[in-house]
C-alpha cells in the first residue's frame, strides 16, 4: 500500500460509525450584506478597484475604441497587443484603420514560443476583454481563451480591460451560481483587482514585479 492509500485508508477508518454533520450553510450570510441596486454596482466596483491603483473610465459601447486611442496617447504607448479575431479585437483594428497615426497595433495570433522575446521584451500594452465583475470585491473575472490567453492579461506593463457594466455581479457567489461552476471549474478563471503588487522585499510596495504595473478598466455603460 502507498503511502497516499495508506492515509486515505486512516481517513475512511476514522469515520467508522460517526453521523455527518447536517449542511446548514446560510445562502444569506454571503449574499444579504453583499447585494446591491444597479445604481451601486458601478461606484462599488470603482472604489475598491481605485483604492489599489486600478485606473477605470466610464464609456460607452460605442466610444471606447477612440478613448483606448487617447489613451495610449496620453502615455505614449507605441503599440497595442490584441487578440485579433475577437469582436473587440476586430472592433479596435477598424477603429486604426479609419484614424492613421495611432500605436502600432500587435496581434497574438501564434504560439508563444514563435515570438517570446518581442512579447515579454517589446510589448507595452495589451487589450482584454472580462467575463464580468465582482462589486463586493472590487474584482475583475478574467477568462483566458485560446485566441485570448492568459500571457495577454499577464506581460505587458500595461492592461486594457473591456467591462460591460451589464456584468457587474454583486458577489461571488453570484457568480458561481450563474456560471455552475460547481458542476466543473473553468480551467483557469481569474479575480484581479488591481495592477500587480508585492512588499516581499524590505516591505516596500512596488508594482508590476508578477504582472502589468498598470491596470485600466473601460467600463461600457450602454450595454
Amino acid at each position: 500500500m502507498s503511502a497516499k492509500q495508506n492515509i486515505l485508508a486512516k481517513l475512511r477508518k476514522s469515520l467508522t460509525g460517526t453521523t455527518p454533520v447536517p449542511d446548514d450553510f446560510d445562502v444569506e450570510l454571503v449574499t444579504a450584506p453583499y447585494t446591491y441596486t444597479d445604481e451601486q454596482r458601478i461606484p462599488q466596483l470603482r472604489k475598491l478597484m481605485e483604492a489599489v491603483h486600478t485606473e477605470i473610465h466610464l464609456t460607452s459601447g460605442e466610444g471606447w475604441p477612440s478613448l483606448l486611442a487617447q489613451l495610449l496617447r496620453d502615455r505614449q504607448l507605441p503599440s497595442l497587443l490584441i487578440a485579433p479575431t475577437t469582436p473587440h479585437g476586430q472592433r479596435v483594428t477598424q477603429h486604426w484603420a479609419k484614424n492613421p497615426g495611432l500605436p502600432t497595433l500587435q496581434a497574438y495570433d501564434r504560439p508563444v514560443e514563435e515570438w517570446k522575446a518581442e512579447l515579454f521584451n517589446d510589448t507595452p500594452a495589451s487589450l482584454t476583454t472580462t467575463l464580468g465583475a465582482i462589486a463586493a470585491t472590487g474584482s475583475l473575472i478574467l477568462w483566458p481563451t485560446k485566441e485570448e490567453p492568459r500571457l495577454m492579461s499577464l506581460v505587458p506593463p500595461v492592461h486594457f480591460a473591456l467591462l460591460k457594466a451589464s456584468e457587474i455581479r454583486d458577489n461571488f457567489y453570484q457568480v458561481q451560481q450563474e456560471f455552475a461552476w460547481a458542476l466543473g471549474m473553468p480551467t483557469n478563471a481569474l479575480l484581479v483587482s488591481g495592477p500587480s503588487k508585492t512588499a516581499d522585499i524590505e516591505q516596500v510596495l512596488a508594482y508590476g514585479a508578477h504582472g502589468p504595473k498598470d491596470l485600466v478598466v473601460l467600463i461600457l455603460e450602454d450595454q
